[in-house]
């Protein structure tokens, strides 16, 4: 009779290692709430982004406090974290870095590196928007690649390597959109909104005294590379794999799958990689909600943080004044309902 202890230790581990990290993010997400009020789906979002090794864009008005929020992750997460306001002047060395001339004492020249802020765990991207296509797309292969290229050398960046970028939704003269490639490489899109009148009370008597909540680290930079591993070992259902696939496609407007609301209203759809962020972000929602397995629930969830930049409506759509959230709430229930029912 074949041995199944090592299986069965290997199951054992994990699930032990799956509780031991609810522990200590319910503590991190404790500790960033005290400082972020209120606003725990937004912070849920963006620690999900970090413990599946992705980025954020988080879309919000000025004054939400989506600094507040990156500096305070960096704490609580134990990154080293650097920011950059982006300005239409804003050039690619002043993101990546730049090679310059220097004279020794003996009066030989060479070149010496000198790293631009991309060199970090945690990088906020303020107003993303801001600056030239050129220089957005200096973040294109650090985010995907985790490298950049400066002057023909391949520079690795920071374990891990995260891009928080914020994106101003009104003044949107003299902005330079985000092209699809770049968007595409965010995990999620995180919508900051304003907060209720009981959470605003709170606000206001938290940060206005003499002293605020301080946040503390909570995660080393190796244990949340651990936390990043084991995420990926968490089991997922096969009716939770089926409701993703069905669900991606059905965004596509060209899909056998997709209803005639979407064909009538979608320009492009999802691709692959909005499959591969709902496989793990279902994942990082049930470890914050302290399930060791994701559900089809989570599907639902996340489709929108997940979906509605890594989509476009049509001419026709937005003269109506159709929305992508309307659109992706719908299908989601439509597909997972199904599912659920089969």
């Amino acid at each position: 009779m074949p041995d199944v202890q090592p299986d069965s230790q290997a199951t054992d581990d994990l699930l032990s290692g799956i509780e031991a990290l609810e522990t200590r993010l319910a503590d991190a997400r404790a500790s960033i709430t005290r400082r972020f009020i209120g606003q725990e789906t937004v912070v849920d979002l963006t620690l999900s982004a970090l413990l599946c090794g992705g980025h954020a864009l988080l879309i919000g008005l000025p004054g939400l406090g989506k600094t507040r929020l990156v500096e305070t992750l960096s704490t609580v997460m134990g990154l080293h974290g650097n920011r950059v306001q982006f300005t239409p002047d804003l050039m690619p060395a002043d993101i990546l870095g730049s090679e310059v001339l220097e004279t020794a004492d003996d009066g030989k020249r060479a070149f010496r590196f000198v790293p631009g802020p991309i060199f970090c765990q945690l990088l906020m991207a303020d107003e993303i928007n801001r600056a030239s296509p050129r220089t957005q797309s200096a973040l294109l292969q650090a985010m995907q690649e985790r490298k950049v290229t400066v002057a023909g050398a391949d520079r690795a960046l920071g374990r891990p390597f995260h891009v928080l970028a914020t994106q101003n939704p009104i003044e949107q003269e003299g902005t330079y959109p985000l092209p699809e490639a770049q968007l595409d490489r965010f995990l999620v899109q995180v919508d900051v909104a304003y907060p209720n009148r009981a959470t605003e009370r709170d606000i206001l008597i938290a940060t206005t005294g003499v002293q605020e909540d301080e946040a503390h680290q909570v995660f080393s930079t190796d244990e949340l590379l651990a936390a990043q591993v084991l995420l990926r070992r968490m089991p997922v259902g096969d009716s939770v794999v089926e409701a993703i696939l069905d669900l991606v496609r059905a965004c596509r407007p060209g899909d056998d799958t997709a209803s005639d609301k979407v064909r009538q209203t979608v320009a492009w759809g999802p691709g692959p990689r909005a499959a591969q962020a709902l496989m793990l972000t279902v994942r990082a929602r049930a470890l914050l909600q302290g399930r060791l397995a994701p559900s089809i629930d989570d599907v639902t969830a996340m489709a929108k943080p997940v979906l509605t930049h890594r989509m476009a409506l049509n001419f026709a759509a937005r003269a109506r004044g159709d929305t992508l959230s309307t659109l992706i709430d719908d299908t989601a229930t439509r597909i997972t309902r199904r599912d659920i029912a089969a």
